[in-house]
């Protein structure tokens, strides 16, 4: 249970888990799947304490008691203290890059091989909200590749209901050459930006 007394304030890309019993309520503050950690206020009648660090934790024994002074928690103790916590969370968007041929929707080899991957997550995580978002370099003029990047994100939607995933999961936008992985100057032929990204949410 938590202690009603208690207040945490967190600001920006954290991850926030509670958990507690009657004598103590313990804080951890763990990162973003990207990687980058918040900070985070824990606080109560008798003072407060902040954390800006992964795995982060601090204990708070009641409401006449400041939090404790923070220490880092072993993955492992986490993953066995919360772990009915964590079961819960949603999992996070997976996120792929499919690059094409020049001036194409043909994928490349190397590619076409990550289509397997795709399928998988879709199946694993039983996703009924995949983004596929089309992409070019700056090779030809702004017309012409804001329609390829189209047409690439098409061709891969595609190929996902050809493999029996429902058109009605699959949003697609394109963005032209407006949006490079690489940024370029114009009509410039860069092959990291002839891409569609797939995130299957």
């Amino acid at each position: 249970m938590i202690n009603r007394s208690l207040t945490a304030v967190f600001i920006g890309s954290i991850l926030f888990v509670l958990c507690g019993c009657a004598q103590k309520t313990t804080v951890v503050l763990l990162p973003d799947p990207d990687g980058q950690v918040g900070h985070l206020t824990v606080s109560n009648d008798a003072g407060s304490v902040t954390m800006n660090q992964a795995a982060q934790a601090t204990h708070v024994a009641g409401r006449q008691s400041s939090p404790g002074k923070t220490e880092t928690m072993p993955e492992q103790q986490i993953a066995d203290q919360f772990s009915v916590v964590l079961a819960t969370l949603p999992k996070q968007p997976e996120h792929f890059l499919l690059y094409f041929q020049k001036g194409s929707t043909n994928l490349t080899a190397e590619s076409e091989a990550i289509l397997r991957r795709i399928l998988q997550t879709i199946s694993e995580n039983n996703s009924h909200a995949i983004s596929v978002i089309g992409h070019s370099d700056t090779d030809g003029d702004r017309e012409f590749n804001l329609r390829l990047s189209k047409e690439r994100a098409q061709a891969v939607s595609d190929i996902l209901t050809q493999q029996g995933i429902q058109p009605e999961n699959i949003i697609c936008t394109s963005h032209g050459e407006e949006n490079p992985l690489v940024k370029t100057a114009d009509n410039v032929s860069e092959p990291k930006n002839r891409r569609v990204e797939v995130v299957v949410k």
